[in-house]
């Protein structure tokens, strides 16, 4: 089976961007995947399942952040992480 990558780029919109609860959810719902999965901010990658590598990109509202899943389910991985950034993770 061949290896699927799927990358696509994501702008926050919640008032206080990727802080530690929003990192958290990334890093849980990461966790529910096989696919490797790395977070991209302004040239510094991070493992998309490792909370405190999350927290390292500092991402305020309006931030860029892309997302590349690599293995079985990538797809899947973008789909859903996607949607957490775009529901701004739960917040008003």
């Amino acid at each position: 089976m061949s290896e699927t990558i799927a990358t696509k780029t994501f702008t926050i919109i919640n008032e206080l961007g990727l802080h530690a609860r929003a990192a958290a959810i990334l890093a849980r719902e990461s966790g529910r995947f096989k696919s490797k999965i790395f977070l991209e901010r302004d040239g510094m990658e991070v493992d998309g399942k490792s909370l405190l590598d999350i927290l390292t990109l500092a991402c305020p509202k309006g931030s860029k952040v892309t997302i590349r899943a690599e293995g079985e389910d990538a797809r899947n991985v973008i789909e859903s992480l996607g949607r957490f950034i775009e529901d701004k993770f739960g917040e008003d």
